[in-house]
């Protein structure tokens, strides 16, 4: 038996969350922006907080068994051994992000990243740290498929200023996962230049069908100046928990650890460990069906446009839920999602928020029901009919 039925999804159900999805706009607008899915929550995440909840398990945080549960979900998913030793627990993705950054460079430091991208690497870079945007654009091939540009890289890499590298991985919002092969050249380039390489792989357990993910850390040497930021915040729909991870190689772990802030270190939310070790001991059955759902509505996404708005350019993401849509030939001006919320009723996540190159356009969610999603595209589609 399937862990939930996707079409027993009902709207009205979730308008009665209170987490930002539903909360940010009024009760008419249908919200497919942030990184937040809709399924049910999974049923061994769900059964360990109920535990934690009747025995009143609400005190400060323990990090008991979440390192070596994280050890077992990534050596059985992608073949990465991992020593607990080199894992330090944060409470967020992008608190963990801004932590690598103070560690492995120095105020004013150049820090290269590959816009469009995920929006809070701006902030990480500019405001978290005082640190410098440096940007290395995504390459984009004229079928609209994007690539890492590495010989963009590489010119920014041999920049003296430059001393790191902020790498999502999976890409988000294009969704491009980079080969073994991209991950390697990248590697090479890194330890020719000295830049540290920070990569965010929240999107890591959520790879499609058709795509491999390469964990970056097992490409490079014990001495390499590397570290990967994750979490089963986004896998497993559960950001609220407040957990994620910074796995480091050898060489900079100890620094990693010894200079954690102690509040970043109770920042961590007990239910979020609790939550977390649940989702990678017992939660793969209810991926494998969130993956199965996803593959479907990628394809979805792209019957639906095709039908309705033939001039929107979109390449089904090799992972995650998030669909990057090109509306320039529509006419939009630069923001189409604010365009899009004034005269549909339909909340998309900003492009230009990503980046310049993200002028004109928009990313959708596409982590709902095939049913939902439909409406998602009609609502859309009904700005330009």
């Amino acid at each position: 038996m399937a862990p939930f039925d996707v079409d027993a999804i009902e709207l009205s159900a979730l308008r009665e969350r209170r987490s930002a999805k539903w909360r940010e706009y009024a009760p008419d607008v249908l919200p497919s922006w942030v990184a937040e899915m809709d399924f049910p929550l999974a049923e061994p995440i769900a059964t360990a907080l109920h535990h934690a909840i009747d025995r009143s398990d609400t005190g400060y945080r323990s990090l008991t068994g979440l390192a070596q549960a994280l050890s077992i979900f990534a050596s059985r998913s992608w073949d990465w051994s991992i020593d607990p030793v080199d894992i330090v627990v944060v409470p967020d993705v992008v608190s963990g992000l801004a932590h690598a950054v103070r560690v492995l460079t120095a105020p004013g430091d150049g820090v290269v990243i590959n816009p469009p991208v995920y929006h809070p690497f701006f902030m990480v870079i500019k405001d978290m740290t005082e640190r410098t945007v440096v940007e290395a654009p995504m390459g984009r091939a004229t079928d609209g498929t994007y690539f890492f540009d590495l010989d963009s890289l590489e010119s920014l890499f041999a920049r003296p200023d430059v001393t790191a590298y902020i790498m999502s991985s999976p890409h988000n919002p294009t969704g491009n996962v980079p080969t073994r092969a991209e991950l390697v050249q990248i590697a090479e380039l890194a330890e020719r230049h000295d830049v540290a390489v920070i990569s965010d792989e929240i999107h890591a357990p959520l790879v499609l069908p058709g795509a491999t993910h390469v964990p970056y850390l097992t490409v490079v040497p014990p001495t390499a100046r590397a570290v990967t930021v994750l979490s089963a915040s986004k896998a497993w729909n559960i950001p609220g928990l407040k957990c994620a991870q910074i796995v480091s190689t050898p060489a900079v772990s100890t620094d990693i650890s010894r200079r954690l802030p102690l509040e970043m270190s109770f920042g961590t939310g007990h239910l979020g460990v609790i939550g977390q070790i649940a989702a990678y001991l017992a939660g793969e059955e209810w991926l494998q069906e969130v993956v199965g759902i996803l593959d479907g509505n990628r394809r979805l996404v792209g019957d639906l446009l095709g039908a309705s708005m033939p001039e929107a350019g979109y390449v089904a993401p090799e992972a995650s839920y998030l669909a990057w849509i090109d509306l320039r030939e529509y006419g939009l001006g630069d923001d189409p999602a604010a365009v899009i919320l004034e005269r549909a009723g339909l909340a998309l996540s900003s492009g230009p928020s990503f980046g310049r190159q993200g002028r004109g356009f928009a990313r959708l969610n596409f982590g709902t029901s095939p049913a939902l999603l439909a409406q998602i595209v009609d609502r859309l589609a009904s700005v330009v009919q």
